[in-house]
């Protein structure tokens, strides 16, 4: 690991914390309905002979109107080891809530390597070529001086039209002297538009004990970050551990991107959501109080309590869909109208 990239990374964390902090409020609008909550004892998984006992964390994709939904998948609590899933439902049966049970899911993603030994989780999924890319965490372990040390690792996976892997990996970012780094955890990230080979991206690594949200640039090919081109732009307030991107970004005009973050709380320890509006190279323009929070027992009580998590946002016709983790436990489906949603973003000047 190299103190240079962690140091410089760190300074610029604190200089955003110091000049957006005081710009969100600790209050939250809920404009979001909930249409559908689907449990683990509704999931029929069809190729892996066990039950799941959490379906959670879903990324999701729109084809025509099939919607395709990523569960993180866990089928035990011992090692608590995470798979990943896939789900198809009709888009208008979702936001109108009329999901039927039981939903046959497929595992498309497990475990095979050392860096993900112990999960792949929190998936978020996009089109491309002719095929998807998924980013997902990779929990696992990597060698150092002959033993075994955990890490979370940002990974990619290319995929073909029917979700075979095709190649995986991990990130790692790059400085302009050819030095990398690894950050020890690194979760939630998202794309926001993938050219060939090079692709702006939001990204959350743990800096120095510190995450908040950052934008860059990255060369696919080499499963690399620009460490000149990495900006912080998502901070954490005064009454917030941390904050995180949630979702995939949504395409709303040429230079706009729709996506959702979460902060969580140092008064009550819960997870709450807002959207953000940032450009294609990755300039925050626009962000929200919070907008989606957990509310009565199915939300508020699982294995890990009050949460909603990403990681599906979706666009149809004049709705907004968020496809979320319930607790760590089930996925609900939550739906506002797009203009409702939009009409609470705040711009950011500078």
């Amino acid at each position: 690991m190299s103190n240079t990239i962690a140091d410089k990374l760190r300074e610029l964390t604190i200089d955003l914390i110091n000049r957006r902090r005081g710009l969100r409020r600790n209050t939250t609008e809920p404009i979001f309905k909930r249409t559908a909550l689907i449990m683990p004892n509704d999931v029929n998984v069809t190729n892996y002979p066990r039950k799941p006992v959490e379906v959670f964390n879903p990324g999701a994709v729109l084809s025509n109107d099939e919607l395709m939904i990523f569960p993180r998948i866990i089928f035990d609590y011992l090692n608590y080891v995470s798979s990943i899933g896939l789900i198809k439902l009709s888009v208008g049966d979702v936001i109108n809530g009329r999901v039927n049970k039981p939903i046959n899911a497929k595992l498309i993603m497990w475990p095979r390597e050392l860096w993900e030994f112990r999960g792949c989780e929190d998936p978020r999924v996009v089109k491309h070529g002719g095929g998807y890319l998924m980013l997902y965490t990779g929990w696992g372990y990597y060698i150092s001086g002959g033993d075994l040390k955990p890490r979370a690792v940002q990974a990619l996976a290319t995929m073909d039209n029917e979700f075979n892997v095709i190649k995986k990996g991990f990130l790692s970012i790059k400085a302009a002297n050819g030095e990398k780094y690894i950050p020890d955890w690194w979760k939630d990230s998202a794309f926001i538009e993938v050219k060939g080979n090079e692709a702006s991206m939001l990204i959350r690594p743990n800096i120095g004990g510190l995450e908040v949200g950052w934008s860059a640039e990255a060369d696919l090919s080499e499963l690399t970050l620009s460490m000149e081109s990495m900006r912080p732009i998502l901070w954490f307030e005064d009454y917030e551990f941390k904050v995180g991107w949630s979702t995939n970004t949504v395409k709303l005009s040429s230079n706009e991107y729709l996506v959702g973050w979460h902060g969580v709380s140092r008064v009550d320890y819960a997870y709450r959501n807002g959207l953000a509006l940032v450009s294609s190279d990755g300039e925050l323009l626009a962000i929200s109080n919070y907008l989606l929070e957990p509310s009565g027992i199915e939300e508020e009580y699982g294995d890990r309590p009050r949460v909603i998590f990403g990681d599906g946002l979706i666009v149809h016709k004049d709705s907004l869909i968020w496809i979320g983790g319930v607790s760590d436990y089930a996925i609900g489906i939550y739906v506002t109208e797009l203009d409702n949603a939009l009409s609470k973003l705040k711009w950011l000047k500078g």
